[in-house]
């Protein structure tokens, strides 16, 4: 999910991935500036030929995190959603432009809210005005809040309880609500688990071997991972790894590693999930805050990136993790993934640590060698 959070040598401190491809040395330099200065406890950065990783595993020993081990993808989660029902429109089972409220009749409703104006496009491309439900729970109390469980309806009702921000169509604003909604929407159309869709029609198709959506009371994260790390309540720094993922569901549930989500903006963008004019209609984007000079389309952002031209992915955000990359249409992939939101252990620079990630994937894009 997306959260409010705003934004001993060089060898022995960076691990290289056995047989890599070298690449330009400013992107271990940046990987070990974001534990260094931007005190992140581990750092990982991926890209379509190397891997680097930084700083620890696991605080208080000495090991680097997994150079491909799995973490919360968090809001990376909302692509692969948005991907299955794109997948459904081109096989004429969903239309763009219809409302919501043809799939999902008389659900949506509130003060201001009203399913029949609002489009499927306009929920994958946060333009509803949909109120967001993360910002009406208890994210202050993380202890409290990694062991509760929600069932989707009641992340729906959350956000209905409260009125519209503005009405459909007339600006972007992130809303984590709509991605509740798409992922009912691909319920209702298919007759399965969302959970199940995303599997077979994204995971296994692209042969994503680590990547999965942890099932009903699962708090853990299976195989290799590093630890992520949260402030809580009291300002004590505590492990927040093991936690119920089910306050995020359609729009941040899914489990990967940073290869596997190199791999799948990849494929995206490569051709090999969408038919052409799907990936077009995804690719078409509005100004949108995801970072500097952004724009949002169907569940996938454009980012322009200071050597030229734009990377499309996504990024994630939450307790313990912040992942941040995609790829490029000439064929370079990149994911940095650090175990602790922006501002974790430095509040006071929650800005500067957030911008030093963007950094960090913009360098590895720019200096780095291409496929």
């Amino acid at each position: 999910m997306k959260t409010t959070v705003k934004l001993a040598s060089l060898i022995a401190a960076v691990g290289v991935v056995a047989g890599a491809t070298t690449a330009s040395a400013v992107q271990p330099d940046e990987l070990e500036n974001l534990v260094r200065n931007e005190k992140f406890p581990g750092a990982v950065l991926v890209t379509q030929s190397t891997s680097y990783s930084a700083g620890v595993a696991r605080r208080g020993y000495p090991a680097k995190p997994p150079v491909n081990g799995r973490v919360r993808a968090a809001s990376n989660t909302k692509t692969f959603v948005a991907v299955v029902v794109l997948q459904l429109v081109a096989e004429g089972k969903v239309e763009l432009d219809a409302p919501i409220e043809k799939y999902l009749p008389g659900l949506v409703r509130g003060e201001g809210i009203d399913g029949r104006k609002i489009t499927v496009r306009q929920l994958l491309q946060h333009t509803t005005g949909l109120p967001n439900y993360t910002a009406y729970l208890e994210l202050d109390d993380i202890e409290a809040f990694r062991d509760r469980y929600y069932e989707p309806r009641q992340l729906l009702d959350l956000a209905l309880a409260h009125p519209a921000n503005f009405q459909p169509g007339e600006r972007w604003d992130y809303s984590n609500t709509n991605y509740i909604l798409a992922g009912m929407l691909i319920e209702r159309v298919t007759g399965r688990p969302v959970a199940e869709q995303v599997t077979k029609r994204v995971i296994q198709k692209i042969g994503l071997r680590d990547t999965y959506w942890p099932g009903v009371g699962d708090k853990t994260i299976r195989g290799p991972h590093p630890q992520g790390y949260g402030r809580a309540k009291d300002g004590e720094i505590i492990d927040i790894t093991e936690l119920d993922p089910s306050a995020a569901w359609a729009a941040g549930q899914l489990i990967s590693t940073p290869s596997d989500l190199a791999k799948f903006f990849g494929a995206l963008v490569d051709g090999r999930l969408l038919p052409a004019a799907q990936l077009s209609e995804m690719k078409k984007t509005v100004p949108a805050d995801m970072a500097p000079g952004s724009g949002y389309g169907l569940g996938l952002t454009s980012v322009p990136l200071s050597c030229g031209g734009v990377f499309w992915g996504h990024g994630g955000d939450v307790f313990g993790f912040e992942t941040r990359g995609g790829a490029t249409e000439d064929g370079r992939r990149v994911t940095v993934m650090v175990t602790a939101l922006p501002g974790t252990f430095d509040p006071a620079n929650a800005d500067r640590a957030h911008a030093a990630v963007l950094s960090t994937v913009d360098n590895a894009f720019c200096e780095g060698d291409k496929r």
